[in-house]
């Protein structure tokens, strides 16, 4: 199993090089518009409690790593709150008819987001307790990235606007890091954790597979937003 952590190791660090992060951190960009992307994750982001739910979590269970996921998954589903308070915050909680909100989250802007659930259900479905861990460590090392940057904004838009942020902040990034890669213990037991050749292989290409499909969507996220004014409606075909 260290090879396979090691691996999602090596993948973070390549995938906090993508653009996006730099655009992030571009302080001569208004904070605001350095976010404007975030209604294009709204697929993504409201679907991560039902990935929990319907997906990573079986109880009952007598398996004690699949009990470590079920922990998590409790811990972890309700996020999608304090990212539709952020929406009102940033100003991006735009007056749409409901069809065109439907239009707009199964548009092409956001295929991409939609392409990433699809992804971790297909993998979470069925998975094994170790490939369920796999989808999880993915899932917070790529959160790491984005929640960092992202942490950032937050205190610089409560500072211009006075009003804080929830999801695009540091509450939300304390959170994350006290997630399943921050429970006593956890990383011993993964380490300590025996891999046949055939398993090791699979672990390799799901890790492989999921970093390609966050890195599609955080690639597109950025073409939003170099491409959309903060100011403006969201697009609908």
């Amino acid at each position: 199993m260290q090879e396979v952590l090691a691996l999602i190791e090596q993948k973070k660090q390549e995938y906090a090089q993508l653009s996006l992060f730099n655009f992030m951190q571009n302080k001569n960009i208004n904070p605001r518009q350095r976010l404007v992307w975030a209604p294009c994750a709204a697929h993504f982001i409201m679907n991560f409690a039902e990935l929990n739910k319907y997906f990573l979590r079986v109880e009952p269970t007598s398996d004690p790593i699949q009990a470590l996921i079920n922990a998590h998954t409790y811990e972890d589903d309700h996020h999608w709150l304090w990212f539709l308070e952020d929406l009102k915050s940033l100003e991006l909680d735009k007056s749409l008819k409901f069809s065109d909100a439907l239009k707009f989250l199964w548009s092409e802007e956001t295929k991409s987001a939609r392409w990433l659930n699809y992804q971790l259900y297909r993998y979470a479905s069925q998975a094994t307790p170790i490939q369920k861990i796999i989808v999880i460590q993915v899932t917070e090392a790529t959160g790491n990235v984005m929640f960092s940057r992202a942490a950032e904004i937050g205190k610089e838009i409560k500072a211009i606007s006075k009003k804080p942020c929830r999801y695009f902040a540091c509450l939300h990034l304390d959170v994350e890091i006290g997630h399943m890669t921050g429970t006593p213990g956890i990383e011993e037991i993964l380490q300590q954790i025996q891999l046949s050749e055939v398993v090791q292989q699979e672990l390799f290409e799901l890790v492989e597979n999921l970093f390609t499909a966050f890195t599609q969507f955080t690639n597109d996220l950025l073409v939003y937003a170099e491409t959309h004014q903060i100011e403006q409606r969201l697009k609908v075909a």
